[in-house]
């Protein structure tokens, strides 16, 4: 049972192997020029200006943590279509089910919306 193991662990020192060498490679034999600009840190492109602690608003995670949660509601679309497609004679079922499983979410959407949480100002 345990020689069936060793090729993954072979091909696992392998792979380990071929980055470390790579990693040390590129260190000793890599241009190595440091200067400020490359030292200095930055977010996509753009020279930091504050604090490291700069304090971000509520709406900020509020936004994020809906996002997440209807990204996550969406997914369940996916394997619906598929069973859908493969079901003949509960088709009007699966149909309504589903539209009611949009409805409840597009009221949760629309409740959102009108209580502002989707607003930055």
């Amino acid at each position: 049972m345990r020689s069936q193991y060793i090729p993954v662990l072979i091909q696992l020192a392998l792979a380990a192997g071929f980055a470390g060498s790579l990693l040390v490679l590129t260190h000793l034999f890599g241009p190595s020029r440091p200067a400020a600009a490359k030292l200095s840190p930055f977010e996509c492109g753009v020279d930091p200006v504050d604090q490291a602690h700069h304090r971000f608003s509520v709406k900020f995670y509020l936004v994020a943590m809906l996002f997440i949660l209807f990204d996550i509601e969406a997914i369940f679309f996916y394997p619906w279509a598929l069973i859908f497609k493969g079901a003949i004679s509960s088709g009007l079922f699966l149909l309504i089910e589903m539209g009611t499983f949009a409805l409840v979410l597009l009221a949760g959407f629309f409740y959102i919306w009108r209580k502002g949480v989707l607003e930055w100002a």
